[in-house]
């Protein structure tokens, strides 16, 4: 019994630290999307994203997931671009995944994210 509780312990602080590998803290913008460097065309209707350069890399991501959490709304969106204007962690999304999340009058506003 010792051994099953020492091993669920175990397991649950390791999901927590691999958790947190994945996990970036970020500015969020909206663009209208159209053909994008992962070489699909995409609409502003859809829930997508661009990634920022440095996470974009070599496009390994694209056609991939990732949640973006804001103040208790959480979407989920797919990867469909990259982001040259954006730092590291911010994510640039479609008017739609926006509006999911906040008001788009807002224009930028910081998000949780994580790929999936």
């Amino acid at each position: 019994m010792q051994v099953t509780r020492s091993l669920l312990a175990l397991i649950s602080v390791s999901a927590c630290l691999l958790g947190s590998v994945n996990a970036f803290k970020g500015d969020a913008t909206y663009y209208d999307p159209g053909l994008g460097a992962c070489g699909k065309t995409n609409g502003g209707g859809e829930l997508v994203v661009a990634l920022s350069t440095a996470k974009y890399g070599n496009g390994s991501h694209c056609g991939k997931y990732i949640g973006i959490h804001y103040k208790g709304k959480y979407v989920k969106a797919k990867i469909v671009d990259k982001c040259p204007g954006c730092a590291a962690n911010d994510v640039d999304i479609s008017p739609t995944t926006f509006s999911r999340l906040a008001n788009q009058d807002l224009g930028r506003i910081q998000v949780d994210w994580e790929f999936l």
